[in-house]
């Protein structure tokens, strides 16, 4: 059961989706409680539990029971990492909102420069790890790279987006954006990163790119061959919604509230 939550806002949701990450998610869990203490955040973190066959579950709520603002928020069954996302980001509560992937490839206190590009007008900021390779601590074996790369440059041409990186898991939303951008996407699982760039840009949003640092974790799960080919699969329908209005529609109005920020 999704533990309750105030509906009063608060300035940062975390949102972290997790599957079978009973191996991590302790390590992760304490890397992003400690920063937001010495960085004096205003800030609440959903790990959004995806259906795990392990004991993140059990973790995740060990760890609530001495921290208030962590909640843990559970899939109907395993959906995928484009439902938990969507599902924690409508879920969060905070004025910024963001997502971090469970293993920390993107450290977080590189998301102070997620907040820095919200601060001076941008609705999405997202990670890239391209923009300055330099800034990459453990690099990606070189067939990942390079199918990796190849996705890359296939989605820029079929969804003409200006992004050298559209698959990193490090992004960051006011939460108007986030209401209207989780609402209409479709895509619930891997594939799910161009599409909520698309809506973005087709919505009017104001996206920019942000060099973070960023170390490669061998323990990632996806398949550049099998999931890679879903996700071309994928691009055709986020063109196929987009010719048939799905990304027009109207959504829910939110009431939002800002609070003076302070970072």
């Amino acid at each position: 059961m999704n533990s309750k939550v105030s509906s009063v806002p608060i300035q940062i949701s975390i949102v972290v989706p997790a599957y079978n990450e009973s191996a991590r998610i302790g390590r992760t869990l304490e890397d992003v409680l400690r920063i937001i203490a010495e960085r004096q955040w205003d800030a609440e973190v959903l790990v959004v539990n995806d259906g795990s066959t392990d004991n993140t579950a059990a973790i995740v709520q060990g760890f609530m029971a001495s921290h208030p603002r962590l909640r843990l928020i559970e899939n109907p069954g395993n959906r995928g990492k484009g439902y938990s996302v969507r599902h924690g980001m409508l879920e969060a509560i905070g004025n910024i909102v963001m997502f971090t992937d469970a293993d920390l490839s993107a450290p977080m206190e590189e998301a102070e420069r997620l907040f820095a590009a919200i601060q001076n007008g941008a609705d999405v900021a997202i990670g890239s790890r391209w923009l300055d390779r330099g800034r990459q601590t453990v690099h990606q074996p070189l067939y990942r790279q390079f199918f990796g790369r190849c996705f890359n440059a296939v989605t820029r041409m079929v969804m003409n987006l200006p992004f050298a990186d559209t698959q990193c898991g490090f992004k960051a939303f006011t939460r108007p954006a986030a209401r209207t951008i989780f609402q209409l996407q479709r895509i619930e699982r891997w594939g799910f990163d161009p599409e909520i760039l698309f809506i973005a840009i087709k919505r009017g949003y104001r996206v920019q790119e942000v060099p973070v640092t960023w170390g490669h974790d061998e323990r990632s799960r996806i398949s550049y061959l099998k999931d890679g080919i879903k996700m071309l699969e994928e691009l055709v329908y986020v063109r196929w919604n987009a010719l048939t209005g799905v990304y027009s529609r109207e959504v829910k109005e939110y009431p939002v509230e800002i609070p003076a920020t302070k970072f």
